[in-house]
């Protein structure tokens, strides 16, 4: 029998690690982490069993991580600093996309941001710092394309890719200054997004905490869907004791 397509978001953190982000990822046997610079996110083949083990040498005092699905007690060595429910949504493509020309900031100038550019790194660093979108680090504009909007040199709003599981691409990292919101950025960044990966024939998921109502909303009227309610962790690696 063959499984259904959208099976690859069961699980979706281990799949993409253990696949197509492989080459990212740190760990071996049924763990893997994105490497230290990317975004903080642990993979567990089964995540009801996690063997945090693993990641003896590969999971420094204090570093903190999100992962998925696990309801346990954490084992010695680690803490946990919270838990929600997160929920994965997926565009159903029943929205159609705006013309190229259609898609002009109201304000500033929209352009993609360059990995290979420290500033520009440190920009989105720091407007994720400042929103937190999820799990962001100083690398992970590596892991796919990522547009923002500037007003004169400041990033004020951006959105990109991360995760990758076959066909499956995950819009990420979505966030407005403060002062910045309600004028329609992040949907405008967003289609910009979907454009390119309906081009490349890639299917596209995404994820939003449940009591985010708000970005909820704005995925609804996007055409997103809800694939499934999934618990979410922070945990950390503590320093061990004597």
């Amino acid at each position: 029998m063959t499984a259904s397509p959208m099976a690859a978001l069961d699980n979706a953190m281990w799949n993409c690690l253990s696949q197509d982000h492989e080459r990212y990822a740190m760990g071996a046997g049924a763990t893997r982490r994105y490497a230290r610079g990317f975004s903080p996110i642990l993979g567990f083949a089964d995540p009801q069993a996690p063997d945090f083990e693993a990641l003896n040498g590969l999971a420094d005092p204090g570093e903190q991580f999100y992962c998925e699905q696990w309801t346990g007690v954490p084992p010695r060595g680690w803490q946990l600093l919270s838990e929600a429910t997160m929920l994965r949504m997926w565009d159903t493509g029943r929205v159609a996309l705006p013309s190229p020309a259609q898609t002009v900031p109201p304000i500033g100038h929209l352009r993609s941001l360059d990995p290979t550019d420290p500033a520009d790194a440190q920009r989105a660093l720091d407007l994720a710092l400042l929103t937190r979108p999820g799990p962001f680090g100083p690398r992970t504009l590596e892991l796919g394309d990522y547009v923002g909007i500037f007003v004169e040199d400041t990033l004020v709003a951006m959105a990109g890719e991360r995760m990758q599981i076959g066909v499956w691409r995950e819009i990420s990292g979505v966030c407005c200054r403060p002062e910045y919101t309600g004028r329609g950025l992040a949907a405008l960044l967003m289609q910009q997004l979907l454009r390119r990966q309906r081009a490349r024939g890639q299917r596209t998921f995404l994820q939003v905490m449940s009591a985010n109502d708000r970005a909820r909303a704005l995925y609804e009227r996007l055409g997103f869907a809800v694939y499934r309610a999934i618990p979410v962790r922070v945990v950390e690696r503590v320093a061990a004791t004597t």
